[in-house]
């Protein structure tokens, strides 16, 4: 049995440290943490870092589509590996949470994020795991202009707190904490 957490976000260094690559800077946060690898291109459209956390093993994605195409590179990978949607955990950002604050789901409809709208397109459902880390509404500008932008220096680190909270979430679940136990303690 194998666990795939999902980072989602954007390749490519433009995108690096922006609050719409929240995921990628999960799944980065733990391949270095946890001493999972350099991630690796795989056969499909996706970069992944793969190993053991503790005694379970563990698989990093970081879909090489752009966001709003993730479901095309998370599908193909959840099949070969022969992935049950309950072993699968979705990090993404999400606008209606302010800066610092995460939420765990076991379900539930994209909420307008592109990148869930497409994961649930491909996966056929919505039943799927999702920890969410909140970027916040722009104060000014457009919207694009603010995922696609980077944290300033008063959010930075109620981000990286909540980047090590995510963290803890996800090896906790590694370790066989349910997602409902998850919500209870970290929610």
């Amino acid at each position: 049995m194998m666990k795939m957490i999902v980072g989602l976000g954007n390749i490519g260094t433009r995108y690096d440290e922006t609050r719409h690559n929240t995921g990628f800077m999960v799944v980065d946060q733990m391949a270095l943490d946890y001493h999972l690898g350099a991630f690796k291109h795989a056969k499909v459209e996706a970069v992944i870092a793969s190993g053991m956390i503790g005694t379970e093993r563990v698989l990093l994605v970081k879909p090489t589509t752009f966001m709003n195409d993730s479901g095309r590179a998370v599908k193909p990978l959840v099949d070969y590996y022969k992935i049950d949607l309950d072993d699968l955990m979705v990090i993404q950002d999400d606008l209606d949470m302010k800066v610092g604050a995460l939420r765990i789901k076991d379900h539930g409809k994209s909420g307008g994020h592109n990148g869930i709208k497409s994961l649930i397109q491909y996966l056929g459902t919505d039943k799927f795991n999702r920890i969410k880390l909140g970027i916040d509404h722009p104060k000014v500008g457009t919207v694009v202009g603010h995922v696609l932008g980077k944290f300033n220096p008063d959010e930075r680190p109620k981000f990286d707190d909540a980047v090590a909270k995510a963290e803890n979430a996800l090896a906790d679940w590694v370790h066989g904490a349910t997602v409902n136990e998850l919500m209870n303690k970290y929610n």
